[in-house]
């Protein structure tokens, strides 16, 4: 949260003007003149009449009076600029400008109307103007604190870290006791990562303003950042007791709520925040993402027409993750995608050269999941095949800190291996040109932990997407996007900024052996009736989509007896399934819940099940891919976008094309057929197993190469100065 107010430092007025107080010109103090409303024909007795008015609150007297010496007297610059400060007393902004601009003309070198005319323009949303006149003011005057430190509010809404940083410094250096210039340094500090100096500087700000509820929301910010719970919780609840009407602390409460499982609380200070701010960039995005997670579906299905709505208008600012997640138009994900990006700071890095050829392509990869989760098994097996030879490669990790054994594993394929959590994206783009990095991989996009500024600024030469983001970014410059031809067709290429790369298939699936859970290996240990049919959806709650579990239940009630196994992620969302069934005629034991586990867990469970249904308009393709590594035939629905597509594709690639539906009827009978088949079943469990030794799917090997021939590729078109193109990679 940034502290744009104008605040006085306790200069002069004509050198810091602030609100309310934009000094008034004159020569010496005013002659005494009676209370009258007759003017004079003096050009500089009108000046002062006007003076002593203004002083008096004789507002419109004083209005008149300067018009008068201007009608007297045109080239008088005082007279323009004091009638300037009454327009803007008359709540005339437009006049007043136009009068500040006046003087400016008559008196180019005076600092204080180039701040008044800044101030104007930066409240009238013309920013580039606002920045070059306060430029202008301190090269007149540069001990002109306030127009610094308007400046510095600009380049922090603008997201400019560096010079944001700098004017703050500027401004604590001739007033080190102004607690808004400490606030917004921290706010400046966090978009440079620099956590542990932001934090500081929040301390600094309420030291010197106790009670000071911007600079405890920020800090607070800080803090959920760093996954510092309950000091944050702390910091947030009293900033929203200080100052209720502000939505800033209200939406950062909501988000530190969600991440420690108050879905119901969460809810309730994002509700709070569109009733504050409804147009508030995230904020639609914030309440609509956790009535999913929530599986809150009461106000869910209008809540995405809403976000549909601002995507469609360009309104409130709607986050590329939750839109992939919940609307199935590739149109509109495309749309949102540019609008995100266009609020991403603008690139401040010169044009980038290129580094002379070492023999070697320099690969890297950007991501901040460096560590455990769902897919971090496969991503390291892939790495661990990446030619080394004739490559080198490279990771930025700007993920948490951790230190699990699966981080551990994923730095050792590198030749260098980076933590760049703590740099700001123009640092690490700049690191990135230093070390020669020749392509570029983003492995998140919009995704959590996503850097997507990164690549704005230009890191690289080749900037590609691939895995992690299911979706274009918009960005302008990444360059491409790998994918394939069954989950990103030529029809969806439009639908995407970036050019598409076609391999033969995309996702890495994993290795032919893999650890399998052993203990509790059984229906009976699992909770699940043992010779009924069971279907599982072990999802994100936030993908189970109402629709879809509309077809689930008709799924379950058309096979008598069969069960469906769920992921228990929140005793919240849980209830509301269970209530859903319910509602739709199911009896709730046929819903069986499994704790979250870890991925050896995970592949057990799969081999106990029977078929997999897989999540729509969003398909899980980190679902499909171990389930088809287990042996499980798998149910999914092509989508429109390439978030609904990822699943037929891993299905094409193992051989198993008749698990794609092409309508929600389509997928309910093919899940039903499967399920009343239990030879079939058998079938497809054997011919996925024998596949794993066989099957393109599972050669991680053959997929290493598919990438660096699409990496070559790009790098030598870019060395031929010509635009990215789409091409696809054989076998």
């Amino acid at each position: 949260m940034t502290d744009s107010k104008k605040y006085q430092f306790n200069l002069p007025k004509t050198g810091a003007p602030s609100a309310g107080a934009w000094g008034v010109w004159g020569v010496g103090a005013p002659p005494a003149v009676p209370v009258t409303t007759e003017l004079p024909d003096d050009a500089h007795a009108c000046l002062a009449k006007g003076n002593t008015w203004l002083q008096d609150g004789r507002v419109d007297d004083a209005l008149r009076a300067y018009d008068r010496a201007i009608a007297l007297s045109p080239e008088m610059f005082e007279a323009h600029f004091n009638r300037g400060n009454v327009l803007l007393r008359r709540q005339r902004p437009m006049e007043a400008l136009a009068a500040f601009e006046r003087t400016i003309a008559l008196s180019p070198e005076l600092a204080i109307a180039h701040y008044n005319r800044a101030t104007l323009l930066a409240a009238n949303g013309r920013e580039d103007e606002a920045m070059a006149g306060y430029e202008r003011t301190l090269s007149l005057d540069p001990a002109q604190v306030q127009a610094r430190f308007n400046l510095g509010t600009l380049h922090l809404k603008r997201g400019e870290g560096e010079q944001a940083l700098a004017c703050m410094d500027a401004v604590i250096q001739q007033a080190p006791n102004v607690a808004e210039a400490h606030n917004n340094r921290g706010s400046a500090l966090m978009l440079l990562q620099r956590a542990a100096e932001a934090g500081q500087a929040f301390d600094r700000a309420v030291a010197l303003k106790p009670g000071y509820a911007e600079a405890i929301s920020n800090r607070g910010g800080l803090r959920l950042q760093l996954n510092h719970h309950e000091a944050a919780i702390h910091d947030l609840r009293e900033a929203v007791r200080r100052n209720p009407a502000e939505p800033a602390s209200h939406r950062l409460l909501g988000a530190l709520l969600r991440e420690t499982g108050d879905l119901d609380g969460a809810l309730a200070e994002f509700h709070k925040v569109l009733e504050l701010a409804p147009e508030a960039p995230g904020a639609l995005s914030d309440w609509v993402g956790t009535l999913a997670e929530a599986g809150d579906w009461t106000q869910l299905t209008d809540g995405v027409a809403r976000l549909q709505a601002a995507v469609r208008e360009g309104r409130g600012g709607v986050q590329p993750a939750v839109a992939v997640a919940l609307i199935a138009s590739p149109e509109l994900q495309l749309v949102c995608a540019q609008q995100a990006a266009a609020r991403l700071p603008a690139a401040q890095l010169g044009p980038l050269v290129r580094r002379p050829g070492s023999g070697k392509l320099r690969i890297g990869y950007f991501s901040a999941d460096f560590h455990e989760h769902a897919g971090a098994e496969r991503l390291a097996a892939l790495f661990e095949r990446h030619d080394r030879e004739h490559f080198e490669w490279l990771a930025f990790s700007y993920g948490p800190v951790t230190t699990d054994d699966m981080h551990s594993r994923l730095r050792k394929p590198f030749h260098q291996f980076m933590e760049v959590r703590e740099r700001g994206d123009r640092e690490i783009a700049q690191l990135a040109r230093e070390l020669g990095v020749d392509v570029a991989v983003d492995l998140n996009g919009y995704a959590r932990g996503g850097r997507p500024g990164i690549f704005v600024q230009r890191c690289a030469p080749v900037q590609v997407g691939w895995l992690g983001w299911p979706a274009t970014t918009g960005v302008s410059a990444m360059d491409y996007v790998i994918a394939d031809r069954v989950a990103l067709p030529a029809g969806l290429h439009p639908q995407f900024t970036e050019k598409v790369v076609s391999l033969p298939h995309t996702a890495p699936v994993g290795e032919a052996e893999r650890r399998v859970a052993e203990v509790d290996a059984t229906r009976e240990a699992q909770g699940l009736p043992a010779d009924a049919v069971v279907f599982c959806a072990f999802h994100p709650m936030h993908l189970i989509a109402p629709a879809a579990f509309d077809g689930w239940m008709r799924i379950l009630q058309a096979v008598p007896g069969s069960v469906l196994w769920l992921p228990d992620e929140h005793s919240v969302a849980s209830g509301h399934l269970r209530d859903a069934a319910s509602a739709r005629g199911v009896d709730t034991s046929r819903l069986v819940f499994a704790p979250r586990a870890a991925t050896d867990v995970r592949l057990m469970r799969y081999a106990l099940a029977d078929v997999l249904l897989d999540s729509a308009p969003c398909s899980n393709a980190t679902a499909v891919g171990d389930a088809l590594w287990a042996g499980l035939p798998v149910v999914t629905q092509a989508g429109q976008a390439l978030s609904g597509r990822t699943g037929a594709s891993l299905l094409t690639a193992a051989g198993l094309a008749e698990g794609v539906a092409m309508s929600a009827a389509d997928y309910e009978a093919r899940a039903i057929a499967l399920a009343q088949d239990a030879p079939r079943r058998a079938a497809l469990r054997e011919r996925l197993l024998a596949a794993r030794k066989t099957s393109p799917l599972f050669n991680l090997k053959a997929l290493a190469r598919q990438l660096e021939s699409a990496y070559v590729a790009m790098d030598e078109r870019s060395l031929q100065g010509l635009p990215p193109r789409a091409f696809d990679v054989r076998r």
